[in-house]
């Protein structure tokens, strides 16, 4: 009897802990939980709260249920979500090349900037900001409706009128709030969005634990008329602008930066007209396995009812990347790590795997970036919620290394092995993923066009290749493209055609006094213009090519994508272009686009000419430089020695056959055919 008894007690515990490792393993909930007080707010803030303890011991002293409800989604995170993109699972690369990847399929909205703002009753034919998706549309410093043109001058917008293009003026001003400096305008319909970063220090209404912390301010203005703008919303959000979108009738504002505290409490409340509102600990929500103090922020209001209420949501997650799609918002944290210990699938189960878990130890360990990608759906009436979540190892570059088609996200990303896209389906869970190529180069730029995926990497030459995406389980690498230099842009021409925009090098290979080749190393010699026809996709060649200034050059386009003007059908490409009085050179074992970011900030360098560069292109004669409209130099305005702000660059647009040309201190209006001044005010006194 007593045997009996000792066998069905062994059963039974056998039965318990498998139904303990059942849960612990194959439980693949969201993760998803709510704040359920301000104390335990508080102690997530300040490191104290345990997210989680020891299971083993609560299945034996909680219910089942509590259990259940409580468990971290481990398995989730060791195998990054049914995938097997652990550094020791990865496909072995061949030394081709590297993959970065970008941007929406191929779409109107991509190939021309040619469009009509939702609403307007302009029959003009406009110019609209550079996006990545059709239909999604994003803020910028420029917006036009073809009758007037929004700017942001001297911290305040500028709305000029310019339905008489030979007397251009200015309509009206709008000033920003105090201590705000407006960084970024939407328009829909008869509504211009004013986005502004506001130091809240300034404020004596709160004190914060940081030197500075910035607040986001949103005001919507009824522009029916253009002369006396009226404030019709306003809300305020405690965290910095992080970027916005607007779907349809739908603004997305999303804010991101660390919680905030006053009076041994966290700071859960926003301002809506002036009126303080509280985020209910209902919409503060976390994930069980994120530990972190930042607070991310998605507040989305329906243009079409300005006097609803802003729905606004919080979510502790770091970001530091945002791509959105018409319908899904996709947050991504990058973080390096030291090693990676998560285990692949096929030793999680066996005598390092169920029963060494805890204690899991490899021989296969590596270092570098790790990317979480958090889904958030858009839903039917314009509402986000929260769907899931996953993890892969490497890091993405901007917005544009990311797309999704058909639901399916395809991301590209780099680390110490080189380059590749994955792929993911609707629910975040790996489908595929590419080989490795270029090791030892980074990724700087890349583009999806509907199946396709092109790339550029570069260490003294610059790889393009093309990435076949057709079969989504097996990407496929086609072909490549070695030239010197590298792009940090690719925009599609048309399907079979692809523009590369970034900088010229030249290779210096350093020999010792035998003759061996000690190092190698590359020196700008100028930003660079390249038309690509990818037709064959297996043997991609370069059509045409233009190299602008000497290594004094530099542009906003090589970090920010809307500052570019094109139009297959006007045979029309124009950026703006900055000269720098002092050379920079990378070498192979530099990092050349951070050297680009670096001028940007270089306050010693004076700028010698501010100037938008205006070319014909087309498939039989390449690029074709038409002219300059140049707004100010050095002999100008002795402030450019000392000063530089790349989001207030020179811009440019068109609007029938007239290009308009917006800086800071004027408006110029151009033949668009002969660059003849047709008109120019002042915006304000040098």
């Amino acid at each position: 009897m007593a045997k009996k008894i000792k066998i069905a007690i062994i059963f039974l515990l056998i039965i318990l802990v498998c139904l303990i490792v059942f849960l612990l393993f194959y439980t693949n909930k969201p993760g998803l939980k709510t704040i359920k007080s301000d104390d335990q707010l508080l102690k997530i803030y300040e490191g104290n709260y345990s997210y989680s303890d020891n299971y083993f011991i609560k299945a034996i002293t909680m219910p089942f249920s509590l259990l259940v409800d409580d468990i971290p989604d481990i398995y989730e995170d060791m195998v990054y979500k049914n995938s097997s993109s652990s550094s020791r699972d990865f496909s072995n690369s061949s030394s081709l090349f590297t993959s970065e990847s970008a941007a929406s399929s191929i779409d109107d909205s991509a190939l021309s900037s040619v469009d009509s703002v939702s609403g307007s009753s302009s029959s003009k034919d406009y110019s609209t900001t550079n996006i990545q998706v059709e239909n999604v549309d994003e803020a910028d410093i420029i917006k036009t409706d073809g009758n007037y043109i929004y700017s942001i001058s001297d911290n305040k917008v500028i709305i000029t009128n310019v339905v008489n293009p030979q007397d251009i003026k200015i309509e009206s001003t709008i000033s920003p709030v105090e201590n705000s400096i407006p960084e970024d305008l939407i328009l829909y319909k008869n509504e211009l969005i004013v986005i502004s970063d506001k130091n809240s220090n300034s404020s004596s209404s709160y004190s914060y634990s940081y030197s500075y912390n910035s607040n986001t301010i949103v005001q919507v203005y009824n522009i029916e008329n253009k002369a006396k703008p009226t404030l019709a919303k306003s809300y305020e959000l405690y965290q910095p602008y992080y970027t916005s979108r607007c779907i349809n009738n739908e603004l997305y504002i999303i804010s991101s930066g660390t919680l905030r505290k006053k009076d041994n409490k966290i700071i859960r409340t926003y301002k809506e007209n002036n009126s303080t509102q509280e985020i209910s600990l209902e919409n503060f929500k976390y994930l069980k396995d994120v530990q972190t103090k930042k607070q991310t922020i998605i507040a989305t209001l329906d243009l079409d009812n300005v006097s609803s209420n802003v729905n606004i949501s919080s979510y502790l997650i770091d970001i530091s990347n945002a791509y959105v799609s018409e319908n899904s918002i996709y947050l991504l944290n990058q973080k390096y790590e030291r090693d990676d210990d998560i285990p692949p699938l096929k030793t999680m189960f066996g005598l390092k795997g169920i029963f060494g878990l805890f204690n899991y130890d490899s021989d296969e360990t590596t270092s570098g970036y790790t990317t979480k990608i958090y889904k958030f759906d858009i839903l039917k009436d314009g509402t986000v919620t929260y769907n899931t979540k996953n993890k892969i190892l490497g890091k993405t570059i901007n917005q544009y290394s990311l797309d999704e088609q058909n639901g399916h996200l395809r991301v590209a990303l780099y680390d110490n092995n080189g380059s590749r896209v994955a792929i993911f389906d609707k629910n975040l869970n790996q489908i595929g993923l590419s080989n490795y190529v270029a090791q030892g180069e980074k990724m700087y730029s890349s583009r999806f066009m509907g199946n396709k995926a092109y790339f550029v990497t570069y260490r003294t030459m610059d790889p393009l290749f093309v990435i076949d995406l057709s079969n989504e389980s097996q990407p496929e690498i086609l072909g490549e493209l070695h030239i010197p230099g590298y792009s940090t842009y690719l925009h599609p021409y048309d399907e079979n055609h692809l523009i590369g925009i970034g900088m010229e090098t030249e290779e210096i290979v350093n020999r010792n006094s035998t003759g061996k080749v000690t190092s190698t190393s590359s020196r700008i010699i100028g930003m660079k213009m390249a038309l690509f026809d990818v037709t064959d996709v297996n043997q991609p060649i370069q059509l045409s090519q233009t190299v602008i200034g000497d290594r004094r050059t530099t542009s906003a386009i090589l970090t920010n994508p809307k500052a570019l003007l094109f139009s297959k059908e006007k045979q029309l490409i124009a950026i703006p272009v900055n000269n720098y009085s002092e050379d920079f050179d990378v070498s192979s074992s530099g990092d050349s686009y951070s050297s680009v970011i670096n001028s940007y900030k270089s306050y010693s360098k004076p700028r010698i000419a501010e100037g938008y560069f205006v070319y014909k292109l087309n498939l039989q004669d390449g690029f074709k430089l038409k002219g300059t409209i140049t707004h100010e130099t050095s002999s100008d305005n002795k402030s450019l020695y000392y000063s530089y702000n790349p989001s207030k660059l020179l811009r440019g647009l068109y609007i029938n056959n007239n290009l308009y040309t917006v800086s800071e201190t004027a408006v110029k209006v151009n033949n668009l055919d002969t660059l003849e001044l047709v008109d120019e005010i002042k915006i304000k006194s040098k």
